[in-house]
């Protein structure tokens, strides 16, 4: 009885109580203290990426199972987007989350198992702008035939920007090449391309910083050397560019999301510099063609033109239509040889009616009725000028009237209406098909020029 009595006291003594608060503190302490840097690898579940910029994710490894999380400064260093059933790698420090007493583990890095994080982002990044439709080539532009001004952003110092401007040189020594600086491999190579692309384009219409074509250069390397190129921000300026856009970076074998967007990929610095200007001597040989068939067509339409005006001018029915417009001339002056004439008799009446009454007056001796009767004779006087003067008005209207219904009948007037004069092989005016049989020969006089034709059927009108 005595031992048992000292066995409780003993055990009561021994005991240790934990708050909840203070059990889940000392285990989240001595699992800190235990994992403050594993590794772990498992299948991504309940992938759920917060507004805030964390990432929350469940790893599982057959039944078991554990809680990620990966803060906004971590996860922006992802170069992939995690998604669900991805089997990755994560690293980090294992710690208990207080607020449900779970085991969690706070990752500073991610990567895919297998393919690498940079090759994972770019087809993820690749299917999303091809799907967005910023690789169809409806939407890229051509490139300038011969460009005046060349845009090139990259790195001012290396063989790259050397082998293109012997290249722009060594092909047109006139052409301007203007170099926007800039990192081509690390976190701000990015950025500060963009940064040319836009440079260039805020300023296409400025006479000392416009360009016609922009070329983004960048020697070989690796896959993280490159990775500045497969950057979205920079494939979307590529894309709003105004001025055509040549990604040559890397060698052949490499490809970059820059090389899909942009409107042309060069395999190399060099071949984009060789695909964006012709050889001058291809330019000027191209050039003196042209000028040699300018000169030559020229010459034939002048030719051409020369003897169809001469074919024209030897025409009958110029000639027909000349002596028409001269007899209807001839019958104009006629007229007006008539109407000058009787107008000179009047006058002449009038003025030996004059004298005559001239002399009476004076034989009479009356000054006054010779007073009153020049009054009249001068009112008659002006009243026949003004009657022939109203003559020669009608006689000339009429004269006008003539004129303009001659213009109005005139061949050509009409031909210029789009008819057309027929005449057979004997230089007979055809008015009626019926003389004209299948086989015969005939010419047709147009408004400008002749038609050489053979019937081929004749169709005579048939009264009802």
């Amino acid at each position: 009885m005595g031992d048992s009595q000292f066995s409780f006291e003993f055990s009561a003594e021994a005991r240790r109580i934990y708050g909840v608060r203070e059990l889940v503190t000392t285990v989240r302490t001595h699992l800190e203290k235990g994992f403050p840097d594993v590794w772990v690898e498992g299948e991504i579940s309940n992938y759920r990426p917060a507004e805030s910029g964390h990432l929350y994710l469940t790893l599982k490894d057959g039944d078991a199972q554990l809680r990620i999380v990966m803060f906004r400064a971590q996860a922006r260093l992802l170069r992939f987007r995690p998604q669900n059933g991805m089997q990755v790698i994560a690293r980090g420090r294992i710690t208990m989350y207080e607020a449900r007493g779970e085991m969690q583990l706070l990752a500073e890095f991610m990567e895919p198992m297998g393919a690498g994080a940079l090759q994972v982002a770019f087809e993820q990044l690749k299917a999303k702008l091809a799907a967005e439709g910023l690789f169809s080539q409806q939407r890229k532009k051509p490139l300038p035939a011969l460009p005046r001004r060349i845009g090139v952003v990259t790195s001012p110092r290396g063989a790259v920007i050397q082998d293109i401007l012997n290249v722009l040189s060594r092909r047109h020594q006139s052409l301007i090449v203007l170099i926007y600086p800039a990192q081509v491999q690390g976190q701000s190579a990015a950025g500060e391309v963009s940064a040319g692309l836009r440079f260039f384009n805020q300023h296409r219409d400025s006479a000392e910083f416009a360009v016609d074509v922009i070329i983004v250069a960048r020697g070989g390397g690796s896959v993280e050397d490159l990775a500045a190129f497969n950057d979205e921000s920079l494939a979307r300026t590529i894309a709003a560019s105004h001025i055509p856009v040549i990604s040559a970076v890397g060698h052949e074998t490499d490809f970059t999301i820059c090389d899909f967007v942009a409107d042309l990929r060069a395999p190399t610095p060099s071949a984009a510099a060789e695909i964006v200007v012709r050889p001058k001597q291809e330019l000027q040989a191209t050039v003196s063609a042209l000028h040699e068939r300018l000169r030559r067509a020229f010459q034939y339409k002048l030719l051409y033109h020369r003897q169809h005006l001469t074919a024209v001018e030897k025409n009958r029915v110029f000639a027909r239509m000349e002596d028409a417009i001269a007899r209807r001339q001839q019958r104009i002056d006629d007229l007006r040889f008539r109407l000058d004439s009787l107008l000179r008799a009047r006058l002449g009446n009038a003025a030996r009616r004059l004298d005559l009454a001239t002399s009476r007056l004076r034989q009479r001796d009356l000054r006054q009725q010779l007073k009153v009767r020049q009054r009249e004779l001068r009112s008659r006087l002006q009243a026949l000028s003004a009657a022939a003067q109203r003559l020669l008005m009608r006689h000339r209207s009429r004269l006008e009237q003539a004129s303009g219904k001659l213009a109005t009948l005139s061949p050509l007037a009409i031909l210029e209406r789009g008819y057309s004069l027929v005449f057979d092989a004997q230089g007979t005016l055809v008015k009626d098909a019926a003389q004209l049989s299948p086989g015969d020969a005939m010419q047709a006089r147009l408004a400008r020029g002749e038609v050489n034709a053979r019937v081929e059927s004749s169709i005579p009108k048939i009264d009802k």
